[in-house]
């Protein structure tokens, strides 16, 4: 009898610790969600960003469905909601939620939307001071000239991401990292954002009338 009750009393000591739900024996830390809450974020295959860029030179950047890129200066612009998908270590897709295109720059320098996905669209994401960020062409960059050589690898220079003070996109290779025109702040969606999306997945008119060719006066208020 003694036996059994110094095992009974050693099982009741032992700890009984439960993993936190959703988590498998092999993982001991829970995964966050898409919004990057909790545990270890899996910042490569995860769920999409949903953010509107903030220039510092006070504009919104759009990513409309003709193939347009500019800013605005409306704060609940459609064209603004932007989806931002890590396509590998420090590199994005930004993809315009209502548009269904992606953000690009070509090899002119010149920003556009591309209906289809491909390496002009990958961009490196820094985080800068104050929490501004900048999106530099991963394909693209202005390379040393072969005849000086004695200037080194570090003379290349990035082209970013660039909105001017009139809302209007900047050629890459005129862009530096310090220009206002180049900085961006990530913000989350507000309550009316989430509307528009909400509408946007649920209502077919709505969806169809944004999609549909802005009129000229249309077109002039966007372009503010």
């Amino acid at each position: 009898m003694l036996v059994i009750w110094i095992l009974l009393l050693s099982l009741w000591q032992q700890p009984c610790a439960p993993g936190p739900a959703g988590a498998s024996p092999g993982d001991p830390r829970p995964r966050r969600d898409a919004g990057g809450r909790g545990g270890v974020y899996e910042h490569l295959g995860g769920a999409p960003r949903r953010r509107k860029l903030f220039c510092a030179t006070k504009y919104h950047l759009q990513v409309h469905p003709n193939g347009k890129i500019n800013g605005t200066l409306e704060k609940n612009s459609v064209f603004s909601i932007l989806e931002i998908t890590a396509v590998d270590v420090g590199i994005v897709a930004i993809k315009g939620l209502f548009s269904g295109r992606y953000l690009a720059m070509n090899k002119r320098g010149r920003l556009y939307a591309s209906e289809n996905y491909n390496t002009e669209c990958e961009f490196v994401e820094r985080i800068h001071e104050l929490g501004y960020n900048t999106y530099a062409s991963r394909l693209y960059r202005t390379v040393p000239n072969g005849a000086s050589t004695k200037r080194k690898a570090s003379a290349e220079r990035l082209w970013y991401v660039s909105i001017n003070g009139k809302g209007r996109p900047r050629r890459g290779f005129k862009t530096r990292r310090t220009q206002k025109s180049s900085l961006f702040l990530p913000r989350v969606l507000d309550n009316k954002d989430h509307e528009m999306v909400r509408l946007f997945h649920t209502n077919t008119r709505y969806r169809e009338s944004l999609l549909r060719p802005p009129s000229k006066n249309q077109r002039r208020r966007r372009g503010r």
